[in-house]
């Protein structure tokens, strides 16, 4: 008996797929037949990443509207469409205010929503032709409950503007745009935050469920939301960070 996997014959792109999260997004979104593009900065990881069956590795630099147009192109091309982006890219700092430069504002931004604009942007286009689509970003709940006045809280915000809008603009397309909003997650990103472990055991004693979340947590979200199950859900806003917003 044949079994059916929940993505099948899925073209889909992820982005910052070739570590933590994204990696998590790869193996799950490939193990229910998925063809997984693991889009990523870092070379050495994509190589890794790639070793894994129905995932390829494509060097994108998520900034650049040129790469983002190559990129896209490419998979077109070689695939025929791109039915799944996940826009998961994206990097964290715990500087105080009072640290923040203009330099270090800009690049958190590029990173965390210019570069989701983008890649809406593109993969919407052969979405478009296509006629359906699913898309789903990584935010952050510090955009939702007020924690974090810097620009890493600030970043995630304006991902969560601009995938409302996009959901309310591309919805007469068959196009779905989601977004989650994961808490913090055993992540290498987060690993950081292991270091100062005052801070991280504070912020496990704010959360209900007592732990930090795991990637595969998040990757379980994300393939509901990028599978036809959710094909009448979109502008939605799923919160993963047990319980920490609810209190």
């Amino acid at each position: 008996m044949l079994c059916m996997g929940r993505l099948d014959n899925k073209i889909t792109i992820i982005t910052g797929g070739a570590s933590g999260m994204g990696a998590a997004m790869a193996k799950l979104f490939a193990a229910e037949g998925a063809t997984v593009i693991a889009a990523d900065i870092n070379e050495e990881n994509l190589a890794k990443i790639a070793e894994l069956d129905h995932v390829e590795g494509m060097k994108l630099d998520v900034t650049s509207d040129e790469e983002w147009a190559a990129l896209t192109k490419a998979v077109v091309d070689k695939y025929g469409r791109i039915d799944i982006l996940i826009n998961n890219a994206g990097i964290a700092s715990e500087k105080p205010a009072d640290q923040i430069t203009d330099a270090d504002w800009n690049i958190m931004h590029k990173i965390n929503s210019f570069g989701p604009f983008l890649g809406i942007k593109h993969a919407s286009k052969y979405m478009k032709e296509a006629g359906k689509g699913a898309i789903v970003n990584t935010s952050s709940y510090t955009a939702i409950i007020g924690s974090g006045f810097n620009h890493y809280s600030a970043s995630k915000g304006s991902l969560r503007a601009i995938a409302r809008a996009a959901a309310a603009e591309l919805g007469q397309y068959n196009i779905r745009v989601n977004t989650v909003f994961p808490g913090v997650i055993e992540t290498p990103m987060t690993a950081k935050l292991a270091e100062a472990k005052d801070v991280m055991q504070m912020l496990i004693r704010a959360t209900p469920m007592q732990r930090l979340g795991k990637p595969e947590e998040v990757a379980n979200a994300i393939l509901f939301l990028a599978s036809d199950e959710a094909s009448y859900i979109t502008g939605g806003e799923l919160v993963i960070d047990g319980g920490y917003s609810a209190r």
